[in-house]
């Protein structure tokens, strides 16, 4: 019999070392009930009205691709979050229904020793959108302020330059014309672990499982204070953080894809299928840090 990925070490965490009121809560769970105490709500957005709002918001993707295309727009969405926050099948929902051609998704894997030579920054330049296109970065240049930090990938040293630079070079890609919007979707540590679970015991799910997601469980608290650092840092007027609870990943999805189109003029925009946002989900660092 094939054992899960890292031969159940999910699941030996859960039942060992995680604390005592995360395996409560999990245990507890029903359906569509919401982990997080402090989440505004209780239970998940059900499939009925998240199906409708999707499909609505939906239409108004392809208006909003039809307009980048005939008018050379340029757009860059970021991407990140803790683990199992939701970033790729909010992604997925994006560009379910775009043409791919001019909708492209980047998820680079860990740099080559080339790559460790050359400026940081070089290998994201190089897949930044050209006229007409939608870029979505599935994870970013924000590796090295979190991931990088927790796992000792790279010195403090290094990190400090990161940030001495990351707000200049996003403001050369704003200046230049991009349309930036970037994204941190934060779950909590009860709705993470239970999503870890059935990755582990999903075999067709299990490839989003790494070794880095799984020590990454007990570096929760580093990640905490590597999160909070990097959005204080790097949050700006010209390029500011939106962070979304994604502890209901149907209320996070509708919530990012409401905030990009609402904040783009293309043209046919119906802002009544937009509906309104919910300021508990989607607001700036002051969401996370609550």
């Amino acid at each position: 019999m094939k054992l899960p990925p890292f031969d159940g070490a999910i699941r030996a965490f859960f039942e060992n070392h995680a604390p005592a009121h995360i395996r409560h809560a999990i245990h507890q769970a029903k359906g569509r009930d919401i982990l997080d105490l402090s989440y505004p709500h209780a239970k998940q957005l059900s499939r009925k009205v998240y199906e409708a709002q999707l499909a609505a918001m939906q239409v108004e993707l392809v208006k909003l691709q039809a307009w980048v295309k005939d008018t050379g727009q340029r757009v860059t969405i970021v991407f990140e979050g803790r683990d199992a926050s939701g970033k790729g099948g909010t992604i997925k929902r994006f560009r379910e229904n775009l043409n791919p051609r001019g909708a492209r998704i980047v998820a680079l894997s860990k740099p080559s020793d080339k790559e460790r030579s050359q400026w940081y920054f070089q290998r994201y330049i190089n897949h930044l959108p050209s006229d007409g296109e939608i870029v979505f970065f599935d994870r970013s240049w924000y590796n090295r302020a979190v991931v990088e930090k927790v796992f000792d990938f790279c010195t403090d040293q290094q990190r400090e330059h990161f940030f001495a630079q990351v707000k200049p070079f996003e403001d050369m890609l704003v200046d230049e014309g991009i349309h930036l919007f970037k994204f941190w979707l934060n779950v909590g540590r009860a709705e993470q672990l239970r999503r870890f679970l059935i990755r582990e015991g999903n075999t067709l799910k299990q490839w989003k499982v790494s070794w880095v997601d799984v020590e990454g469980l007990k570096k929760w608290d580093a990640y905490t204070t590597a999160i909070g650092e990097t959005l204080d840092r790097s949050h700006t007027q010209v390029a500011p953080w939106t962070v979304i609870r994604s502890d209901d990943k149907r209320r996070a999805r509708l919530s990012a894809i409401r905030h990009v189109l609402s904040s783009l003029d293309y043209g046919g925009k119906d802002n009544k299928s937009l509906g309104k946002a919910d300021p508990q989900i989607c607001g700036g660092p002051h969401i996370w840090h609550s």
